[in-house]
């Protein structure tokens, strides 16, 4: 992942905190992660919105655009899933 500012992960961490406080008994942890894949998706649509001076440059940019979102997130999904598993048993496990 590319070099971070000292915020990043202050922010992520809210996004998970409110995350967490959305799951219930009739809200469930797939609800709430499909909920935040769209809002993502949404969010960084606007972002790729916001660099285009029409919707002729953006579409002509759409591949790119969609390449570079899903190669960051795989990535990072990678990141996070090599980090659980080598970690499991301390983030998932409640201590004794």
């Amino acid at each position: 992942m590319k070099e971070v500012d000292e915020n990043f992960y202050k922010r992520a961490d809210e996004h998970i905190r409110l995350s967490n406080e959305q799951i219930n008994d009739e809200v469930t942890l797939g609800k709430v992660s499909s909920s935040n894949m769209f809002a993502t998706a949404r969010f960084n649509a606007w972002v790729s919105a916001s660099g285009w001076n029409n919707s002729d440059e953006m579409a002509k940019n759409k591949e790119e655009t969609l390449e570079y979102f899903v190669t960051q997130y795989k990535k990072m999904l990678e990141e996070n899933l090599d980090d659980y598993i080598e970690n499991f048993d301390s983030y998932m496990k409640p201590p004794a």
